[in-house]
């Protein structure tokens, strides 16, 4: 049974169609990558399966059973979590600062209860190690870390957390070729944890090495739904750039022989 599931979702904004007949799966431990071009529908994607819109038309499955939530909350408490591009940090703070930010440890009880940073310090160490996160030192402010190294904090958190899907939103596309490296492989740890991760992004170079399933969306409609074993990293391109337009571009740009 897929851990999560999407039956012919639609979302309209007005007379806009945002999405429409959207099916695809997300199953523990593997990774389906939601590809598309700027305007294909992958924001509003994003917020039907994180609580912040609810879908008009289709289904949205969770263990085989029927969700709709109504808040990111709602999501977040089914097992949902969302990593956006901005990440939700705070530079100045420090890295464990920000990894218990909004579910901060207490020690004590009534007006003696407060913040335990002992604590917080050791598990944030305990749970970056354990996803193979090098950081030099916990106290140091995310804002001196690259974008690579934000991006597997985000991640490390959002499992230490127990988030059973994963929704990553372009987490590469502000990265170099190495730091973009850094980030897929803390994607491929927690996929290897049993997490069913969710990766959204316009890049099928990045997609392709790490994904297990792919959905290509173009102006809020899907152009299919396909396994590793079913597409190569040319067709997954060509059909993201729109495979036949792009022949006739590359016709129309042809220098003409004399």
């Amino acid at each position: 049974m897929p851990l999560l599931e999407l039956r012919d979702v639609g979302k309209d904004y007005g007379s806009v169609i945002a999405l429409d007949g959207i099916t695809s799966t997300v199953r523990a431990g593997e990774v389906t990558c939601v590809l598309g071009d700027n305007g294909a529908g992958k924001s509003t994607l994003i917020k039907i399966l994180s609580g912040v819109h609810r879908a008009d038309r289709g289904e949205m499955l969770l263990d085989g059973q029927v969700v709709s939530f109504g808040a990111p909350r709602e999501a977040l408490d089914a097992g949902i979590a969302t990593v956006y591009q901005d990440l939700a940090m705070i530079p100045l703070m420090a890295i464990w600062r920000n990894f218990f930010l909004g579910a901060e440890p207490t020690r004590g009880r009534g007006p003696f209860r407060r913040f335990d940073a002992a604590q917080a310090r050791e598990t944030t160490r305990l749970a970056l190690q354990e996803m193979g996160i090098d950081i030099r030192d916990p106290d140091q402010p995310v804002g001196t870390l690259s974008g690579g190294e934000r991006q597997s904090v985000a991640i490390a958190r959002a499992v230490h957390f127990g988030a059973r899907v994963l929704i990553l939103d372009e987490p590469t596309s502000a990265l170099g070729v190495k730091q973009a490296g850094v980030v897929l492989r803390y994607v491929a740890q927690a996929r290897d944890r049993g997490v069913g991760v969710v990766l959204i992004t316009h890049n099928p170079h990045h997609a392709y090495p790490v994904g297990d399933r792919f959905l290509l969306l173009n102006r809020g409609r899907s152009l299919g739904s396909f396994a590793k074993g079913e597409v190569d990293r040319d067709e997954l391109t060509r059909l993201m750039a729109g495979g036949a337009e792009l022949d006739q571009l590359a016709h129309e740009l042809e220098r003409p022989t004399s």
